[in-house]
């Protein structure tokens, strides 16, 4: 059997736009030879391959699919150019998309090219998408909350927010987002706050040591350039330190309709945890 992954599929799939399949049975033939599998993939005619290869798809649209308040799909569907992104079957194709992976409760980006929808796989019907539309069409990622498979054991709520950073393109930017308990007013100005403020971890002690020591590192290296006393700088290092953890835990950020309140605040005023999110911006 011929020595070949996962990524190696994945990397000829996005050189040629050839469907997942084809791409195996071409890998098989050249050996797990990458380059030469894109040579068979040509010879053989496989549909817009020679004329997909090399291009990339980095526009696109969020798409995200609620089930019962308690389980939820995102994810990104890209083409090439924001013309397509635009088009009614372009944005039909992204909704059925993020409706399949909401019934289908997989997991992994892989298996939801596998799953059927009245008879036809998700990667056939991208592959018909690619070859009406004459752009190459994929899903970039997909992430599921289901509230309750929680850790605690209690059940949840699932909510999303889909913005739209330009009123005559589809939604590019998403956050999907778990709290403990039913609250669709806070949940809604949640994802909005994390939408626009761009947090990267839920709070203080999410944020991986490695990271804190990199910033205590550049901190330090940063005043020692300003010159600053010697025996200022343990405080003035950890001031710059909490001022990142403020700007990239969700919970340690001012409120973004209260600045003068954390989010953390506003959260324990209402009642309400949040138990995590995610946030999709097309291309990034």
């Amino acid at each position: 059997m011929a020595n070949f992954s996962a990524a190696d599929v994945k990397t000829l799939r996005d050189l040629t736009g050839a469907g997942m399949l084809d791409c195996k049975n071409a890998l098989q033939e050249a050996d797990g030879d990458v380059d030469r599998a894109v040579e068979i993939l040509r010879v053989t005619g496989k549909k817009g391959v020679a004329k997909r290869e090399g291009r990339t798809a980095s526009n696109g649209l969020i798409a995200a699919d609620i089930e019962g308040d308690t389980a939820g799909v995102m994810l990104e569907l890209n083409c090439e150019t924001d013309f397509v992104a635009k088009t009614e079957p372009f944005q039909a194709l992204a909704a059925r998309v993020a409706t399949i992976a909401g019934t289908s409760k997989v997991a992994d980006p892989a298996e939801l090219l596998t799953v059927e929808d009245d008879g036809t796989s998700v990667q056939a019907i991208l592959d018909e998408a690619n070859a009406v539309m004459g752009e190459k069409v994929e899903v970039r990622r997909f992430v599921r909350y289901a509230a309750d498979n929680a850790a605690d054991g209690t059940p949840g709520y699932v909510a999303t927010y889909l913005h739209r950073t330009s009123p005559d393109l589809p939604p590019t930017v998403g956050v999907l987002v778990e709290l403990d308990r039913p609250d669709a007013e806070v949940a809604k100005d949640i994802a909005q706050h994390i939408a626009a403020f761009m947090p990267s971890y839920l709070d203080r002690e999410s944020i991986p040591e490695d990271v804190l020591a990199n910033e205590r590192r550049i901190a330090e290296a940063t005043s020692r350039e300003e010159g600053k006393p010697e025996q200022a700088l343990p405080r003035i290092v950890e001031g710059r330190v909490n001022g990142f953890v403020k700007e990239s835990a969700l919970l340690e950020q001012g409120f973004v309709k209260e600045p003068k309140k954390s989010v953390k605040n506003v959260l324990a005023e209402a009642g309400v945890a949040v138990r995590r999110f995610t946030r999709f911006r097309v291309g990034q």
